[in-house]
């Protein structure tokens, strides 16, 4: 059976009033004593430090729990299609700076972000340019680098096929989200992403059966088709469950996992 690591979950945690924070270093075998569980997503937002100390205390503590860190969720700020050139030189020494993470904490990839650059429309040629350089020192490292669907402008499911077949390299994937486009509204374009990005996956996608947008409207995915998008790529990778909706996250977690198993049989 396949296993199933985590990411979101951290975050609904921390953001819950009624629930304590959970320390990084812990999380792992928090996931595996509640779930049973042992591999984790962690994301970068939750990292209260990057140099080598903390990274190796951290991986200390994951191989303690006999667990495992599969992918890490980066967040940046900067843009790799940004008009400013210093603006991409930081966006591609951030994409290198986690790439070193990962190695120090032994995982086999990252999911790194794409964040917009002002009211710019996304720029095919200078994104490519950007990431091509990222994506040399990752294969230097034995780390994928995969993108996901997430921001509307800047993500869009579509502009990341082209900018994956532009760079070409298999060290470069994408990470499919099943709710992420779908709650732009756009539903018909959202599954139709879905199903492109899954025959661009590798290693990772991530796994929700809703989502609310910043208006509080809640879109339902439907999981037997997202599910099918999935067995018909043949994608071999691991499903993250994401929560990412109201109401208790390790009730939601657990029908992740429950819902996931089934489809996956």
């Amino acid at each position: 059976m396949a296993s199933y690591p985590f990411r979101e979950f951290i975050a609904g945690l921390e953001h819950k009033t009624d629930n304590p924070t959970i320390a990084l270093q812990d999380f792992a075998a928090h996931v595996v004593s509640k779930f049973g569980i042992n591999k984790i997503e962690p994301w970068s937002t939750h990292f209260p430090s990057t140099d080598a100390k903390y990274l190796g205390q951290f991986r200390a503590a994951v191989e303690n729990a006999r667990a495992k860190i599969v992918n890490i969720a980066v967040d940046g700020e900067h843009s790799p299609y940004a008009a400013d050139g210093a603006e991409r030189e930081k966006a591609i020494a951030f994409g290198k700076k986690w790439i070193d993470a990962a190695v120090l904490l032994g995982s086999p990839g990252i999911r790194l972000n794409i964040p917009p650059a002002g009211k710019s429309q996304p720029d095919l040629e200078r994104a490519a340019g950007s990431l091509r350089r990222v994506i040399e020192y990752a294969a230097a490292k034995n780390v994928v680098v995969n993108l996901e669907n997430d921001n509307p402008v800047s993500e869009d499911p579509f502009f990341l096929i082209k900018l994956i077949e532009k760079v070409n390299s298999p060290w470069l994937h994408t990470l499919p989200d099943f709710a992420n486009t779908l709650a732009t509204g756009k539903t018909e374009y959202a599954y139709r992403g879905m199903e492109a990005m899954f025959r661009q996956a590798y290693s990772i996608c991530h796994v929700k059966d809703g989502e609310t947008n910043d208006q509080g409207k809640l879109f339902e995915v439907d999981m037997r088709r997202a599910f099918g998008y999935l067995r018909h790529s043949g994608f071999q990778g691991y499903c993250s469950m994401e929560w990412d909706r109201p109401g208790d996250p390790y009730r939601g977690t657990a029908d992740l996992i429950a819902k996931t198993v089934t489809y996956l049989s």
